[in-house]
């Protein structure tokens, strides 16, 4: 819930302190931030744009894709990660917040925050869409509309851990919401990532070099602190192949008719290979 995690949330107009009051959230300079009443706030700051953020029909994609559990092993690996890093923590810092930028539907903060049971986890995320989802995902989750490019509205060095799946990054940020020592876990897609749907259906197609350009644009900030490849097989039916296509940067460039034309041309079940990398960097 917000009232959980409101001690670590900064004004993004002026990045005071934020204090409840009824039905907002106020800073010491008077901005003020309604909440809405799906249980997130919007803190935005008011020339932003929230046109890149997904769709509500991208959002239930996602939602039921990530409900049937085809992801399960990438879920799995980071809460097993989260769980590491938090045992890392230093003893005089037993709690703390996970903060989760481009959270979209809360999915994988939540399986994180079950293995962290004295952590609370803010989702951040330009779509309300997603957010109207992530408030409800887990009781220890507050939900957040903020933009992944500019000044993330949380406090400095108030983020025990931070999580990265498959969104934006913003290095200087990052840095800057991480408690010295604390660490980001980053999971992005390698090349082999859905390949034969890729090849199948013209789907956008993941660069060799990703993981490279990942690194090199984090390095001035945080420190590699390893990484490992997680890869399964998934049997996905057709409407399983929609739904994954709809949940993705894909669903930006696919004409339908093209996809349905296509999807008739695939095995059903067809198999793929779900391919990522896990990457842990610490501040």
């Amino acid at each position: 819930m917000l009232q959980d995690i409101e001690r670590y949330l900064a004004c993004p107009l002026c990045a005071q302190a934020l204090t409840r009051h009824d039905r907002s959230l106020r800073c010491p300079a008077g901005h003020s931030f309604d909440l809405a009443k799906q249980g997130y706030v919007s803190l935005l700051a008011g020339d932003a744009h929230t046109g890149t953020g997904d769709t509500a029909e991208m959002v239930a994609a996602r939602a039921d894709f990530l409900a049937a559990g085809h992801y399960r092993p990438i879920a799995d690996a980071l809460a097993e990660a989260a769980a590491e890093a938090a045992a890392e923590a230093p003893a005089d810092e037993p709690d703390g917040l996970v903060a989760d930028l481009g959270a979209g539907t809360g999915h994988y903060l939540a399986h994180v925050l079950d293995a962290l049971p004295d952590r609370v986890g803010a989702a951040l995320d330009i779509s309300k869409y997603a957010l109207r989802r992530a408030a409800k995902a887990h009781p220890r989750i507050g939900a957040v509309v903020c933009d992944a490019w500019r000044p993330l509205p949380l406090r400095d060095a108030s983020a025990e851990l931070m999580l990265n799946v498959f969104a934006p990054r913003n290095g200087p940020e990052i840095r800057r919401v991480l408690r010295p020592g604390g660490t980001l876990l980053l999971v992005s897609p390698t090349a082999r990532h859905l390949r034969e749907l890729v090849d199948a259906l013209g789907l956008l197609s993941v660069d060799e070099e990703k993981q490279r350009r990942i690194d090199e644009k984090l390095g001035p900030y945080l420190t590699p602190a390893g990484r490992r490849e997680v890869e399964f097989t998934l049997r996905l039916g057709a409407q399983d192949v929609r739904t994954v296509v709809g949940m993705g940067p894909s669903a930006w460039h696919t004409d339908p008719e093209r996809l349905g034309a296509a999807l008739a041309r695939l095995p059903d079940p067809v198999e793929v290979t779900a391919s990522v990398t896990l990457a842990a960097y610490r501040r």
